[in-house]
């Protein structure tokens, strides 16, 4: 069973930054599709990133294209969210997830994966 632990989460003023972890258990990361996502309440879970590295891909939401950056770190088998010059509007939970399957697609739809964290907070103040 894959289980996600996400942390680094919290409470910042515009402008700053923030750096999520999403730690796995369970199984590599390695040749998996990885994914972040958020929540803000009373909305739908939205996509923000996510990486192939078999193929080399990686997605951003346009609302977060160039100042947010995913990486991954195989030996640590977790995967990061640096979150750059935060706004109030990226205020939500913030969820890592992965699939099932080894392949090369990348889902930006939340039914394109399989396993979920427990997602970790993020509220940014204006």
């Amino acid at each position: 069973q894959v289980q996600l632990v996400e942390s680094g989460g919290g409470l910042v003023q515009a402008g700053d930054s923030l750096r999520l972890s999403c730690a796995a258990s369970g199984r590599t990361i390695s040749g998996y599709t990885m994914g972040w996502f958020r929540q803000a309440p009373g909305k739908e879970r939205e996509f923000v990133a996510a990486m192939n590295r078999m193929s080399g891909t990686i997605h951003y939401a346009d609302s977060v294209k160039g100042r947010f950056a995913i990486s991954r770190d195989n030996a640590k088998n977790t995967v990061y969210l640096q979150m750059n010059s935060l706004k109030p509007e990226d205020t939500a939970v913030y969820y890592c997830a992965t699939v099932r399957l080894l392949g090369f697609v990348v889902a930006v739809t939340p039914d394109g994966y399989d396993y979920w964290g427990q997602g970790t907070q993020v509220t940014v103040s204006s």
